[in-house]
């Protein structure tokens, strides 16, 4: 077998806002192919708990055309241009997700973080690059203001609910992001 090596610079098939497309010439043997990969911008997933309790969101989302149960988050960076400009090192990436945490926190179920913690890094696979940041906080206060919802269109209605109520959520598909479903059952099953 023989591995795979880069043979050139990659090229930008395809960019939007938050999504590329990009191919990347890779050297095998003889022969020169084209990976493709599309790359987004990275994401917070929060999973606050609190005596026993999870905070879960009920959520409208414009892809699915209905509610769906998922944990506040969102994007840490809201361009390509900006997340380029930090995609050399994880250590930023982290350091922003941090501050994004801050940020959806507060914008989505009225809360401020005081004690967190970083437990896991996900991406859905080799060809595409879209990294989830999960972060337990464990300690948090009300932000005087509530919840202050940002983006048009955004309806969020955050709900508290037991691990094992969390836990069927999960196997019954109420809770639709399959990564974060994955999360939460190692979660869960850590906290037994």
């Amino acid at each position: 077998m023989l591995k795979p090596e880069i043979a050139g610079d990659e090229e930008v098939m395809y960019e939007g806002r938050i999504i590329e497309v990009v191919q990347q010439p890779m050297k095998i043997g003889d022969k020169t192919i084209k990976f493709e990969t599309a790359r987004r911008s990275p994401g917070v997933r929060i999973i606050f708990v609190k005596d026993g309790k999870m905070l879960i969101t009920h959520e409208y989302r414009t892809e699915l055309n209905g509610f769906d149960y998922r944990l506040p988050g969102g994007k840490v960076f809201d361009t390509l241009s900006d997340y380029r400009k930090y995609r050399v090192s994880d250590d930023y990436v982290l350091a922003n997700a941090v501050d994004t945490v801050k940020r959806e926190a507060q914008e989505e179920v009225g809360l401020v973080p005081i004690v967190m913690n970083h437990i896991h890094t996900t991406s859905p696979g080799s060809t595409m690059l879209w990294d989830l940041y999960y972060f337990v906080v464990s300690e948090f206060e009300n932000h005087p203001n509530g919840q202050s919802l940002e983006e048009e269109g955004e309806v969020i209605e955050p709900e508290w609910r037991t691990h094992d109520e969390v836990r069927a959520m999960c196997l019954d598909g109420s809770i639709g992001e399959e990564r974060t479903v994955a999360v939460l059952l190692r979660y869960l099953e850590s906290q037994k």
